[in-house]
């Protein structure tokens, strides 16, 4: 997101009736939630009811909790904004996040819910026993989920400064400040439990309002689709070349390789982030972990269908020259579509439904952030610091953890005012190559190659990593063009939008090549070490314990 002017709001034309009722709103869901977690809080020597909220949810609401830390705001306003700017190539990206959700079903989630306890780490030192493996792993969840972090903190001040009109630095970085010590209070007070309630309300409330809006813009083109379509290729600026593959990576040297890499990057990496993961070990069994994605999965195909009608709408209405002047990236298109889709002559009715529209954005930032952090502190607490003393009490465990919510909170918000005014789209790129080059064949390999060694799991961790870390500076998301983090530079020297085309090959290769260094002893005892939990792992024949 880029910072927006007063002269920029006006365009939007947003009402001081519809500011008022959102800043009401805004302040009503951040007190209703956090009373939430205050409620469900756990005892402070119950580390089950912590990490996982003892496996208490039903499928449904697993499933909608789960949905609820996969969309994230940078998912909702990043995606809708690349369907009102680049139409058919948004649409393959909205489709690619819910094809991450169903690998992460059909191939992952049982295996993780059977190997794991409470955090990855757990998962992948199930078969290789260690504190580097557990360190590593740390590490890497940081590494992955901190941009993410930082891209919602930053976007929670510039959406209130949209929405209610203000403008100014000070104020902006007051908003990250105060919201960001929320988010904190949400990961250490609520724990699992207590996030999963918000991200039910939250994934409700966006769906449910989201879809609303598209069945208005639906009315709008008399329930047409391809008229809405076609309306939208006329505004876009670019005719047909809308509804075709290639927009977005247009301008690139490999426009064909660059969007393939893209959406490849987006099905590894996006649910194998380690805020996403950490819901399958809640579930109570094999059965409700694959009921519970069956729910997620359908939640987000619903999101993909609303985000795309919305996209549309918001450039068939307002016009693609218009939000790419509000914001480059387009990640007001959500809100914007929204309000055109009511016209000229805004009712009381409308009012409070564009109002729920903005809180359930907010919301989802709150929330999206406090899954975030959560994943953070629960690996640090348990991976890093729990298994350096022999026994440690629960109470102290726990103690620990909601300290480890602060360490891990104040940089964030610290960053996050830093880059607010810079284009955070390299830093979400950033976490979903890393997802996809690291933490994705970590968990294949970890979880089904016999012979995989800790050596091999740390070369994937680490190589994966450094591939992605060294690559990402020379995209032309970092400098090179007007609407990269640094415009006023040019070191691109890496010619396509995403790491994904050299990282993901070479964090699988550093597995096997780490694997086959270890020699064929090494391999040879692993491969035993598997096939003893590798019915617990694969059929969830029992469950671990400890």
């Amino acid at each position: 997101m880029t910072g927006f002017a007063t002269n920029e709001f006006a365009t939007t034309g947003f009402s001081g009736n519809a500011q008022a009722m959102s800043l009401v709103g805004f302040t009503a869901v951040a007190t209703v939630t956090l009373l939430l977690c205050v409620m469900t809080g756990p005892d402070r020597d119950d580390l089950d009811e912590f990490y996982t909220g003892y496996s208490s949810l039903s499928p449904m609401r697993n499933g909608l909790a789960i949905a609820g830390d996969y969309i994230s705001a940078a998912t909702v306003l990043g995606t809708c904004g690349v369907v009102a700017l680049f139409g058919y190539d948004g649409i393959v990206l909205a489709l690619s996040t819910a094809l991450s959700l169903m690998l992460l079903m059909f191939l992952l989630a049982e295996p993780l819910r059977n190997a794991g306890r409470f955090t990855m780490g757990d998962a992948l030192a199930r078969r290789m026993p260690g504190r580097s493996v557990r360190i590593a792993t740390c590490v890497v969840t940081i590494a992955a989920l901190l941009p993410l972090m930082l891209v919602q903190l930053a976007g929670t001040g510039q959406l209130l400064a949209f929405v209610l009109g203000f403008s100014g630095e000070s104020l902006e970085t007051g908003c990250i400040i105060g919201l960001g010590v929320l988010m904190i209070s949400y990961a250490a007070i609520g724990g699992m439990k207590g996030t999963a309630l918000i991200q039910i309300l939250k994934i409700v409330m966006l769906l449910g309002s989201g879809a609303v809006v598209a069945v208005l813009i639906l009315n709008r083109f008399d329930w047409d689709p391809g008229a809405l379509f076609d309306a939208a290729a006329d505004r876009s600026g670019v005719g047909p070349a809308f509804l075709n593959s290639g927009l977005q990576f247009a301008g690139g040297p490999h426009p064909e390789a660059d969007m393939i890499t893209s959406q490849l990057t987006v099905v590894l990496g996006g649910a194998c982030l380690p805020h996403v993961t950490m819901r399958m070990y809640t579930a109570s069994s094999a059965r409700q972990v694959r009921r519970s994605m069956s729910w997620a999965v359908s939640s987000v195909a619903l999101f993909v269908l609303v985000i795309t009608v919305v996209g549309f709408g918001a450039t068939a209405l307002v016009g693609r020259a218009v939000i790419a002047g509000i914001d480059p990236q387009g990640n007001t298109a959500f809100l914007v579509g929204s309000q055109a889709a009511f016209g000229a002559e805004v009712s009381t009715a409308e009012t409070f439904l564009f109002t729920t529209v903005t809180t359930a954005v907010f919301l989802t930032l709150l929330a999206s952030v406090g899954g975030m952090i959560l994943a953070c502190a629960n690996s640090l607490a348990h991976d890093v610091f729990a298994t350096r003393v022999q026994e440690m009490s629960p109470r102290r465990e726990m103690t620990l953890a909601r300290v480890c919510a602060l360490a891990v909170g104040v940089p964030a918000i610290l960053l996050a005012t830093l880059v607010q005014h810079r284009s955070l789209q390299p830093l979400v790129t950033l976490s979903f190559c890393l997802g996809a080059s690291a933490i994705a064949p970590a968990l294949v390999y970890g979880l089904f190659w016999r012979r995989y060694t800790r050596a091999g799991l740390l070369s994937t961790l680490i190589g994966g990593s450094l591939a992605v870390l060294l690559l990402m500076p020379g995209t032309k998301l970092v400098s090179g063009s007007p609407v990269s983090a640094f415009p006023e530079a040019d070191f691109n020297w890496f010619p396509f939008t995403t790491t994904g085309l050299v990282s993901i090959p070479l964090g699988f290769a550093c597995g096997w090549l780490g694997t086959m260094l270890s020699g064929r002893h090494k391999a040879e005892e692993q491969r035993r070490q598997y096939e003893a939990v590798e019915g617990s792992i694969l059929a969830g024949a029992v469950r671990r314990g400890g």
